[in-house]
């Protein structure tokens, strides 16, 4: 596909964005006539870095069908959030708290993890370009019939890092990459990168592959081998400086125009 007719706009790949639901009242100042509402919630960040990169963001609903909203996307972003409830992979569920996701930001959401597992699952059927950000990785696996470790101990790294949200990381946290890899054709060898995640990859979903690791083994980047499939441990659209990732994702969304 391209730009038609002398003066007109370049074609922009359309490049999905998920979120989650909360109600009003969660927002400071809401108007309390309307707290018992919902409200879909995006970090604008994506959006942010994804359109400087060339793509044009649209945030999908859970009610956009994920089969459907498929045949329009070029791209796809599967963000961060909560954790995946341990019921989508066979994990231990006794466990988890009986609280409503929309009125606790921590709380497991069946209903954001169904759609996003859809969402993906529908992405690779098609052939479209993803990158799964931190949750987003976990639902990758997932919905190629991977699983997770529920709770990372603590260690020498620090996965679950007390630095502000928009950072580079710090030294204690380098990934190192597979060689020949999509990560490492980013970046190289290595990298600083940021982390806010207790919950990794344990084992792969069908023909996920392990490119990046942390210094204490933990999983930080997946991909799919020929294919435009990547999944970062990591919040590209938290880091300081441009994250290559989000200009890899509108590039690959680019050839599927």
């Amino acid at each position: 596909m391209s730009a038609a007719g002398e003066g007109s706009v370049a074609v922009r790949p359309l490049i999905g964005i998920t979120g989650r639901r909360i109600r009003l009242d969660l927002i400071k100042g809401a108007d309390r006539r309307y707290g018992d509402r919902c409200a879909d919630s995006y970090m604008a960040d994506y959006a942010v870095r994804i359109a400087r990169a060339g793509g044009l963001p649209v945030h999908l609903s859970y009610e956009t069908d994920a089969e459907a909203v498929c045949h329009w996307l070029a791209g796809v972003v599967v963000t961060g959030g909560q954790d995946l409830h341990p019921a989508c992979w066979g994990g231990d569920t006794s466990v988890v708290r009986d609280v409503d996701p929309r009125t606790d930001p921590m709380a497991h959401d069946a209903e954001r993890d169904a759609y996003e597992l859809a969402l993906v699952r529908a992405a690779l059927d098609r052939g479209i370009p993803v990158l799964a950000v931190c949750r987003g990785m976990q639902v990758l696996n997932v919905a190629l019939g991977g699983t997770l470790v529920a709770d990372l101990p603590p260690g020498e790294v620090r996965h679950l890092s007390q630095e502000a949200a928009l950072t580079d990381g710090t030294d204690d946290h380098v990934v190192t990459f597979e060689a020949g890899s999509i990560v490492a054709g980013l970046f190289g060898a290595r990298a600083v990168t940021n982390s806010w995640h207790h919950q990794a990859v344990d084992r792969c979903g069908t023909g996920l592959l392990v490119t990046g690791r942390a210094a204490d083994g933990v999983v930080e980047a997946v991909e799919l081998p020929d294919a435009p499939v990547l999944g970062v441990q990591w919040h590209p659209e938290w880091m300081e400086s441009d994250d290559p990732t989000m200009t890899w994702i509108v590039e690959e969304s680019l050839k599927h125009l």
